[in-house]
């Protein structure tokens, strides 16, 4: 089935530093409310759902720090999971080769925008500054 709608914007590009914080938001997905993030990585904004494989946790104890010390890896904070940033393949840890969700995004106009589709929407759009 084809997706519908238009995209729906995350946040502002500049918003995002490559390797650095990242920006939660919600989305409802398969008809569940579920916490979603985005990052920068080598240039390219990645976005995905915020649970990791291992156990159904979030990744980020502290809000928006998703990379590992070396601004590398995506990192569980709880269990030390660790998955690729580009792809959100599982690359160490206890994820078990299973992955991360990921969500279609792409910039335009100096905004991150999520991709519709047709299990996955945006429903928290935060205020954009």
């Amino acid at each position: 089935m084809a997706a519908t709608g238009k995209p729906s914007i995350i946040c502002r590009s500049r918003e995002l530093v490559d390797r650095g914080r990242g920006i939660r938001f919600t989305v409802r997905r398969r008809g569940e409310t579920t916490p979603a993030f985005v990052v920068r990585f080598d240039g390219a904004a990645h976005a995905y759902v915020n649970r990791c494989a291992h156990r159904s946790l979030e990744l980020d104890w502290i809000e928006g720090d998703f990379f590992d010390a070396f601004g590398e890896h995506l990192l569980c904070a709880t269990h030390g999971a660790r998955y690729a940033p580009a792809s959100g393949a599982c690359v160490g840890g206890p994820c078990g080769g299973a992955g991360l969700v990921k969500l279609a995004v792409r910039e335009e106009n100096g905004d991150v925008l999520l991709e519709p589709g047709d299990d996955i929407h945006l429903i928290d759009p935060e205020a954009v500054t």
